[in-house]
């Protein structure tokens, strides 16, 4: 019996796929096992940015190493259809002023095209009481940006 290989996508998907998506996972390397945890992210072209909080393991693992793989994917309910991309680098913390205001000006734009529930806010160190402006004008979170991409692997269904 012959083994079937999933088809790569070719770079405009991969890139399609990344901008139509604002969920991802992010698989930190943990104690003695990876540690994986959904994210909001943006994607600016060139980078991936993600907001997180000033607390929690991710922020932990983060410190001791920022290397991580970064997983986006897009499927049907019955899996008929289904995309994925897998990228590996690693996270750097954004520190300028002015691009952490565009990055969290961006998250607001993000929540409010996609009329995303203003329960999403507790994730990024906001009350849902909070009105989703509050993220650009406070800094209750860390801007990562993805950055020394070494891998990556793009595949679809037939």
């Amino acid at each position: 019996m012959e083994i079937v290989k999933i088809p790569r996508m070719e770079k405009e998907e991969y890139d399609r796929l990344i901008e139509n998506g604002y969920v991802c996972r992010i698989a930190f390397q943990g104690e003695k096992f990876p540690f994986i945890a959904p994210f909001l992210y943006v994607f600016d072209g060139s980078f991936l940015y993600f907001l997180s909080t000033k607390y929690g393991k991710k922020l932990e693992y983060f410190r001791k190493s920022p290397y991580v793989s970064v997983e986006i994917e897009k499927y049907t309910k019955d899996l008929s259809s289904y995309t994925f991309v897998t990228l590996q680098g690693y996270l750097e913390e954004v520190q300028d002023s002015i691009e952490k205001k565009i990055i969290r000006e961006k998250f607001v734009s993000l929540i409010a095209e996609r009329k995303l529930s203003c329960n999403i806010l507790a994730a990024l160190g906001h009350s849902p009481m909070d009105p989703p402006a509050t993220i650009a004008k406070e800094e209750r979170s860390l801007v990562w940006r993805l950055v020394g991409v070494r891998d990556l692997v793009a595949l679809k269904n037939l």
